[in-house]
Parts: structure tokens; sequence; C-alpha cells
């Protein structure tokens, strides 16, 4: 760096051991960001090219695997998605709610104090929880405390224990982000805090909110350990949150993981695999959409 007589800083390249440290870095760097792209893009490849047929066939979306043995071709995904979307809505009736005003208790009314420390602290731990042992603490409490069998609402309760961390942070860093200044001149106006928080600071973070939300359920909605302790799976199609057997696209994965690769029942592995790739990658696009909209209304 050099100043000229007009008083403007220019920047030159660095040079002997520091251009050496920079290129070593920048490829060190790289290296890093290249092995990290490998395995994405060599699943992504696998995935694709075993299971892109089956997801565009006719009746892929729109039927079950009812009556379909793993020798037989045809039948879909409609009982799994079904099944996916089933379990993942009830999770997020029962997170939402509790992660949202989680939140608001750490941002506005604990802020600073001991409670608040208390709660972050079990919130960093349970983010850590393997799904399987969220699965066996709901078993052990549901099935056999209270002796209420396996069902798709079990299996739900335990995704709550891991979509919980993730919409509470990310509700907690948006509320953080909205100036004090709005709560402030809402409190000279004589609005009760109750109001200010329900009018003025969920409504201005609630774009980040939801881009939590979302990123939740993609979090929730390919796990597989819940569902194979909680609830078994069937071929056809089960509208009933309390029924013990209920189809979900993980463990139609799972079900059909050990087929001979010459059969259709491997084909439709890698078809499922695919079908949950996109819905994900789905409810990753549309919370990034909902970050953009945001940011384009506060322009």
């Amino acid at each position: 760096m050099s100043v000229t007589s007009t008083d403007q800083v220019t920047f030159t390249r660095p040079s002997g051991a520091r251009a050496v440290k920079n290129s070593l870095a920048t490829v060190c760097v790289s290296l890093a960001a290249v092995l990290a792209i490998i395995p994405l893009v060599s699943i992504l490849y696998s995935v694709i090219s075993k299971g892109f047929s089956l997801i565009v066939s006719s009746g892929w979306w729109t039927l079950s695997q009812r009556g379909i043995t793993p020798r037989r071709e045809g039948g879909g995904i409609y009982h799994a998605v079904v099944g996916t979307v089933e379990i993942a809505l009830i999770c997020a009736l029962i997170a939402v709610p509790i992660g949202v005003l989680g939140a608001i208790f750490l941002i506005e009314y604990a802020r600073g104090k001991k409670a608040a420390r208390i709660v972050s602290f079990t919130v960093d731990i349970l983010s850590g929880v393997p799904s399987i042992v969220a699965a066996l603490f709901i078993y052990a409490l549901f099935i056999t405390i209270f002796g209420w069998g396996r069902s798709a609402i079990a299996t739900s309760c335990a995704l709550v224990l891991l979509m919980l961390p993730t919409v509470l942070r990310s509700t907690e860093e948006m509320l953080k982000l909205v100036p004090d200044s709005l709560r402030e001149a809402a409190y000279a106006l004589g609005v009760p805090k109750w109001k200010t928080i329900l009018r003025v600071t969920v409504p201005t973070a609630f774009s980040g909110i939801s881009t939590g939300i979302v990123l939740g359920l993609a979090r929730v909605m390919g796990e597989t350990a819940p569902l194979l302790i909680l609830v078994a799976y069937g071929q056809g199609i089960n509208y009933s949150p309390t029924s013990d057997v209920m189809a979900a696209l993980p463990t139609m994965i799972n079900s059909g993981r050990d087929q001979a690769q010459q059969m259709p029942g491997y084909e439709r592995v890698w078809g499922a695999a695919l079908s949950l790739i996109l819905i994900v990658m789905a409810l990753n696009l549309l919370a990034r959409a909902i970050a953009r909209m945001s940011k384009l209304r506060e322009k």
C-alpha cells in the first residue's frame, strides 16, 4: 500500500514471502472447496442417472405401491409423499409456535437474564442430539410409559425435538436484527409491550422467521431413525396420523435398499431418493425466495 501526493490510497500486489503465503492460502482454500464439491457431484450423478427415468414416468407422483412387489414394475410414491407431508405438517404445528414463542421470550423478556442463558444452553444441547436418541426418548415416554402405541404423531413429536432448535435459533437471530428504535418508538406512543411484539417486532422479522421455518422442515423431512422406530412402513395411502402404519420417503428408500440390482424394486429406491432430494431442494429454494423478496421490499 502506498500514498500519493493527492492523498489517494493505492494497493499493490504482495511480493516475496507474502506472495508465496497468499498463493498457498489460495490453493488450500480452492482445494478444500473442490474436495467438498466432489462427493456432492458424485452423489447427485448417481441418484439422477439411476432415478430420473422413474420420476418422469407416468403414475410416479400419482400412484402408490399397494399390491406392488419388488419383482413387479409400476406404482409410484404418492403414498410416501402424503405420509412425509403429513408428518412434517404435524411437526411444524408443534415446533413452530414453541420455537417462535421461545425466541420471543429470550429476546423480548429475558435478554441478559439467567433464564435466557439456561434456555439457550438447553437449546444448544438439543441441537446436538442425534435423531435416533430423540426417537428413543419419544418411544420410552409415549409408548413404554403412556402406552399410546406407535403412530405418525409419535414420529412427529420426535422430529419436533430436531426442528425446534432450528426454528428457535433462526427466530432469535431475526429478532435481534430488529432495531431497538422501533420498539422504543412504540413504547413512546404508549403501546403495550405485547402489542409492540405482535404488531411491530414480529412483522419486521417475519421473512427471516419464515425462512427458518422452511429450513427446519427441510431438515426433518429426510430423517429416517424416528420413522423406523416409531411407525411401520406401509405401501398404501394412509391419511390417519394415529395409525401405526404410515409411508414416508425415507422408509420407502430403506425398505428397498436390499433389493437386487436387476429388480424393479431397486430402481424405485433411487427414484424415491431423487424425489426426496427434489422436495428438500424445493424447500430450500422457497426459503431463499422468501429472503430475497424481503430484501427487495426493504429496498
